[in-house]
């Protein structure tokens, strides 16, 4: 009798990366899922997203894709947004660049992200 390998070991691979994504959503109240890091963002998008964050004046997470294929590779599934960088508030998905840039022209950016701190140092 042989036993053999079934194919729910990349299953299981990606229920895995899929719970990591999870817990790092709701583990960080701020979180940039990007390229590079905020020191040495690898691409343009990912530069402008940091650049709006920090004008904020919040501490916030981050998660460098390039050094994480698998997070890479997942993530977009997950949040049904296909492309990076992608910011996540307490749990919600923001959006990208575009509109990191726009709720940062408007306030809006700052507003979200400090109230995040507070609650996050309040808790």
């Amino acid at each position: 009798m042989s036993i053999s390998q079934s194919d729910s070991g990349p299953v299981d691979e990606n229920t895995a990366i899929i719970e990591t994504i999870r817990e790092q959503i709701e583990s960080n109240p701020v979180l940039l899922y990007m390229k590079g890091d905020p020191n040495q963002p690898q691409c343009g998008f990912s530069s402008r997203s940091v650049q709006a964050l920090m004008a904020c004046g919040k501490r916030f997470a981050y998660v460098d894709i390039m050094a994480n294929p698998e997070i890479r590779a997942n993530l977009p599934a997950y949040a049904n947004w296909p492309t990076f960088p992608q910011l996540w508030i307490k749990g919600e998905l923001i959006g990208g660049c575009d509109i990191i840039a726009e709720m940062a022209e408007s306030g809006e950016l700052k507003t979200l992200v400090v109230e995040a701190a507070v609650e996050e140092d309040g808790a």
